[in-house]
């Protein structure tokens, strides 16, 4: 079974292949639902208009159930054809191998984790707006990937030719909120593996229901009579913080408060490898490729989730997959040798990828954390030659940084002492923000030194260009100004930079911070512009210069609507009000053809 809404159905998730179809005859007739705007945004901002199952779209992109055939393997059960349209059989196959555990896991009972997929081309719905304004206050997260969040069932049936009951309900989504999906399946899943369908399509209309989830905001979210309250996270989140607090009276309707939606266990999926968390740490940050192998997905993908917030607030910009399998469209691709690995970080639980992927320069192979308490070592590469290797890091990488032996010391502490995890998680959370500051600040200080002074913007003039990056400047200005004055690990600062400075993160990093830069100086370009007396100004004008510079206006109003440039409250009415006035001053004829919109 596959429920989605109506105007999802036309994605392609996996290149070449369709995830969904729809059938026309099944979309109901369209409903007017006012979208509240965001917080901060502007006071004009407009209402968007959505049609039925675009909130629920806002959320996921499907519901899939995916069963177990003796004679086709695992299959996406299409059992009625329900009203929001079902899966293509084309699109199935890897949503197929990704819901389930390999054989070798063994998974008995109930199982969690996610994976992760590239989606195709991507057709907007009426919800398009609203996706675009909340991505700029979004958590960073690599776009054009689809996340999908299971909740695997194993349990012995007699009845069954197989011995056993193997089913998945899946999750869909954009969203990379893990901690969020996971809670949801705990709910919707035992649910439906008691009642079947009818209680997916209660829980797709409840969802349907549910406020759009614009960054800041907080949420009570009802589903199948319990209510879920959330705040949806912001790029300017500390990690590690909750900023979602409680209360006895507000929330007595309330059955489940989330700290966070985001975040993973970083000790707990840390604890076998906790003696080499900052090793780790360089490997992630400088984009290195990166296979964890795991003896089930769960461990798999709570691990790779794990390594790639470890850098946060910095974003990963690279791929990963928490549970990647032979069946993936990548395989290839990852595998060959012909060519040096992909920056990527896989999380594998097949045997097989340990001799496929037997040259990828570090491999963390975990064991059972429930069984394995004992800390894992670093060896040489060369000795992943079999298949039953033990627990531990290979590599041969050498790290930059002296090891930091207080983290050690203090998380060894906290297990000798049984401190709780959460307080474990949030030493070991707080410990890589402040390394991933410390070298981060100095980066950002002197990129803040490439922008071009305010007093240089001139309204009549185009905006001033930002100076360019260069590598040699930067590395003089760490002499006085590197991570040495808030970092006490001392190592080879220097070479840790020249590194990163080729690594895809730098790439991603530095793309974003331009962007953000630019946007600036446009703005203060605009506010430069609304504070001049344009009246004055346009009686030295002939007519037709007067029409022109209306039109230049009207494309800077519309470039600070579209790219969300970050001016001054007020600074838009403002220019409104400008562009009109200018407008009453020409003829007729001329006013009539100005004062229509532009067409995009």
């Amino acid at each position: 079974m596959a429920l989605q809404g109506p105007e999802e159905l036309g994605e392609q998730v996996e290149e070449p292949e369709d995830l969904d179809d729809q059938d026309a005859s099944s979309i109901s007739p369209a409903e007017e639902i006012t979208l509240p705007p965001g917080p901060g945004g502007d006071e004009e901002t407009e209402e968007a208009v959505l049609l039925p199952w675009d909130r629920f779209s806002a959320w996921l992109h499907c519901i899939c159930v995916v069963g177990f055939d003796l004679e086709l393997g695992q299959a996406v059960e299409v059992r009625q054809k329900d009203p929001a349209g079902s899966c293509k059989l084309t699109g199935k196959t890897s949503i197929c191998y990704l819901s389930f555990p390999d054989s070798n896991s063994g998974c008995l009972g109930d199982t969690q984790f996610c994976f992760r997929f590239r989606q195709g081309s991507n057709k907007k719905s009426s919800l398009g707006s609203f996706l675009e304004t909340s991505d700029r206050d979004a958590p960073p997260c690599l776009k054009g990937h689809y996340y999908g969040y299971v909740y695997f069932r194993q349990v012995r049936d007699k009845t069954l030719k197989r011995g056993y009951f193997q089913k998945s309900l899946v999750l869909i989504s954009k969203l990379p909120y893990v901690t969020f999906f996971h809670s949801l399946l705990k709910i919707m899943a035992p649910e439906y593996f008691e009642k079947q369908e009818p209680c997916l399509e209660a829980a797709c209309n409840d969802i349907d229901r549910w406020p759009t989830p614009h960054p800041g905001r907080i949420l009570t979210l009802p589903i199948m009579g319990v209510v879920i309250k959330v705040r949806i996270p912001t790029c300017y989140d500390k990690p590690g913080t909750s900023q979602l607090v409680q209360s006895a009276q507000s929330d007595s309707l309330v059955s489940i408060v989330l700290p966070t939606i985001h975040e993973v266990d970083l000790f707990r999926c840390f604890y076998p490898v906790f003696f080499h968390i900052q090793m780790l740490w360089e490997l992630v940050l400088l984009g290195e490729a990166l296979v964890v192998m795991a003896p089930s997905p769960a461990e798999s993908s709570d691990t790779v989730l794990a390594l790639v917030s470890c850098i946060s607030p910095l974003r990963y910009c690279s791929d990963f997959r928490p549970y990647f399998t032979i069946h993936d469209s990548e395989f290839k691709e990852y595998t060959t040798r012909t060519q040096a690995p992909p920056s990527v970080i896989l999380g594998v639980t097949n045997p097989f990828f340990a001799k496929t992927l037997q040259h990828w320069p570090h491999i963390i192979r975990i064991g059972d954390m429930k069984r394995n308490g004992q800390q894992m070592k670093v060896k040489k590469l060369k000795n992943l030659k079999t298949l039953d290797s033990k627990p531990g890091v290979y590599t041969a990488y050498k790290p930059y940084l002296n090891k930091d032996e207080e983290i050690i010391k203090q998380l060894q502490k906290g297990v000798q002492q049984k401190r709780p995890s959460a307080a474990q998680n949030a030493i070991l959370r707080r410990y890589f923000l402040e390394l991933t500051q410390s070298f981060i600040i100095p980066l950002e200080r002197y990129v803040a030194s490439l922008m071009p002074l305010q007093k240089s913007i001139s309204p009549w003039k185009s905006p001033p260009q930002l100076r360019p990056f260069i590598q040699q400047d930067f590395m003089k200005t760490l002499e006085k100004a590197g991570p040495q004055l808030t970092s006490r690990l001392k190592g080879d600062w220097i070479g840790l930079y020249r590194h990163f400075l080729k690594s895809p993160n730098f790439d991603g990093w530095f793309r974003n911070r331009r962007r953000e830069m630019t946007q600036k100086l446009e703005a203060l370009h605009l506010e430069a512009l609304c504070e001049e007396d344009l009246q004055q100004r346009i009686q030295r004008h002939t007519e037709v210069e007067t029409v022109d510079l209306v039109l230049k206006l009207k494309d800077k109003l519309s470039q600070a609507e579209r790219e969300q440039l970050p001016v001054r409250p007020g600074t838009l009415p403002k220019l409104r009000a400008h562009i009109q006035s200018i407008i009453q001053t020409l003829p007729e004829d001329l006013q009539g053809i100005l004062h229509k919109p532009s067409t995009p």
